[in-house]
């Protein structure tokens, strides 16, 4: 099959990964056709509402592929999947691998129809998988009515809630396939949309082998096996959950994705389901960590690791987890190149606590100058973390400019992260390039929230930074200073940054009004400054929640 996607693929890539071994000629589909067959009845993926075995995830991962085949689509076009976290993800992207189709899950519960439309449009969607009643504004618009805006797309599919009836639903285990399917596991498989320091969108492109390179080495270095049970708190569309979900494909493990009705327990799923390793951000540990106190419980069931990403966890954290049997390990990564850096099952608390762990095999990581990205620093040294090796990228989609950018003159992807290495190559990350706020693992750009402030003709300008939480790590405070003669309230600006589409996921959740805010030379707002005086206690932000029929209220 041909895939007329353009990618950063090059022969030498191709000839040093393989050789090296790294890469392989299975793709994510003949793997799980492999399993089909050796262990047909053994679960795969399991939501909260159903589950699918590898005999069934292979027959109807070839019967969606058969349709969209029917339906006039060709390799390289892209599938935009706008799901929760169920089976049918699983099954969009098994389908991809095997017809050579570009799988783009990476459409969030917390974006609005709107953000989803100007995707598919950006990606130019050939079929839309969704949900009904999904997304940030699912109350107010319904994207499936929107749709006819997608000019390229070719067929849709419907589905209801996880427990609910499927309008245009997938097509069943058993439909027609001819038999044949894409074995190239080096063309784009996967697309996933992250955003830089504007908040614009890049699509980051993988193939089979850059994804499964990834796992491989995480299955070898935590010794998962057909019987690990993989439990996954972030969700399928981010690039954590899906990594998981590759992972127990590779391996022939189940994954069971973290979908619990409000108020359920999650420690009584994690030892229902049989967990035997975790998947989430630190808020997620604190919470486990929080019930198994309150009902005495000494641990939580099988489990016996814990991959902790998104944020640092407190040390007090990583101490309960070893005394409840499980193993906490930190890590470091991105959607460009996969969890590549984490600690290993015999590492000390101590490792875990202050580093993010070394490269994995196949993945290698350098510091560099923060003023110059093709100088190499000392070990020790803090700089700009650049990394290269079998899991990274293929490029970004449709973007020369983000390509040109990325990389060194020696081929190092530039992270955008500061951190250092010391002797053992352990990763110390010391803060970020980008600017960017962490809320619970949710990614929130400032630079978006800002933009949607200005537009406001009341608001002169507007500056969005974190402001410390101890249980989701970082919260968001807006800044703004208003024109003269004005009035607006919290409650006015984030009613206008509701209309104007942002979603209520990344909302302020501190507002501070101030009569100036200061500005460089280059006339750029002087961020630090606030956030300088914001810890020093010489500013005080006020709590505010947003509601989202148009009412904010002081917390």
């Amino acid at each position: 099959m041909i895939s007329t996607m353009l990618t950063l693929l090059s022969r030498r890539k191709l000839e040093q990964n393989y050789d090296l071994g790294y890469w392989r000629d299975d793709t994510i589909f003949s793997l799980v056709r492999h399993h089909a067959t050796a262990i047909p009845d053994k679960v795969a993926v399991r939501d909260r509402s159903s589950e699918i075995t590898y005999r069934e995830l292979a027959s109807r991962a070839e019967a969606l592929s058969a349709a969209l085949k029917a339906a006039g689509l060709q390799p390289g076009n892209r599938i935009a999947v706008w799901l929760s976290s169920r089976i049918e993800v699983a099954i969009a992207l098994v389908a991809c691998s095997h017809g050579g189709y570009v799988c783009c899950p990476s459409l969030h519960r917390d974006h609005t129809s709107s953000e989803v439309i100007e995707l598919m449009e950006r990606m130019r969607a050939a079929a839309f998988i969704g949900e009904a009643g999904y997304g940030a504004d699912a109350s107010r618009r319904d994207i499936f009515a929107d749709l006819d805006r997608v000019s390229t797309l070719k067929t849709v599919f419907k589905l209801g809630p996880v427990d609910g009836h499927d309008e245009l639903p997938l097509p069943s285990a058993g439909a027609a396939s001819d038999g044949r399917f894409n074995p190239d596991p080096n063309i784009v498989v996967y697309l996933a949309f992250t955003s830089g320091t504007t908040g614009r969108p890049k699509g980051v492109m993988h193939s089979d082998n850059t994804l499964l390179a990834n796992a491989r080495a995480m299955i070898a270095d935590w010794q998962f096996g057909q019987h690990s049970v993989i439990y996954t708190m972030s969700p399928l569309s981010h690039n954590l959950g899906l990594g998981s979900l590759i992972m127990a494909l590779a391996v022939g493990g189940e994954l069971v994705v973290h979908d619990l009705r409000r108020g359920a327990s999650t420690l009584d799923r994690i030892i229902e389901v049989g967990a035997t390793f975790i998947v989430g951000v630190p808020t997620h540990a604190m919470d486990l960590l929080t019930e198994m106190k309150a009902r005495k419980m000494a641990s939580p069931g099988r489990v016996r690791g814990f991959r902790i990403s998104g944020a640092s966890a407190p040390r007090e954290v990583i101490a309960q987890l070893i005394e409840t049997g499980v193993m906490p390990q930190s890590g470091y990564g991105m959607t460009e190149a996969g969890s590549h850096h984490y600690t290993r099952m015999d590492d000390s608390a101590d490792r875990v606590v202050q580093t993010s762990g070394r490269a994995c095999d196949g993945y290698e990581v350098k510091i560099f100058s923060q003023d110059d990205a093709n100088r190499e620093v000392a070990v020790g040294e803090i700089g700009q973390i650049g990394g290269r090796g079998a899991s990274l990228m293929i490029g970004y989609f449709d973007d020369q400019h983000a390509n040109d950018e990325a990389f060194n003159a020696e081929g190092w992807f530039m992270t955008g992260d500061i951190g250092r290495l010391d002797q053992d190559g352990y990763l110390q990350i010391t803060g970020r390039k980008k600017d960017l706020i962490i809320r619970g693992g949710h990614n929130i750009y400032p630079a978006r929230i800002e933009n949607l402030a200005m537009q406001h003709p009341e608001i002169s300008r507007a500056a969005a930074l974190p402001v410390p939480d101890q249980r989701l790590g970082e919260k968001v405070c807006l800044a703004v200073m208003l024109k003269p003669g004005s009035s607006l309230t919290s409650d006015d600006v984030l009613d206008h940054l509701d209309r104007s589409g942002l979603s209520r996921y990344d909302m302020p959740e501190y507002y501070l009004h101030l009569d100036a805010i200061p500005l460089t030379a280059s006339g750029k707002i002087l961020k630090r400054d606030i956030a300088s005086q914001v810890a020093e206690g010489k500013l005080t932000p006020v709590s505010v929640r947003f509601v989202p029929r148009g009412n904010a209220v002081v917390a």
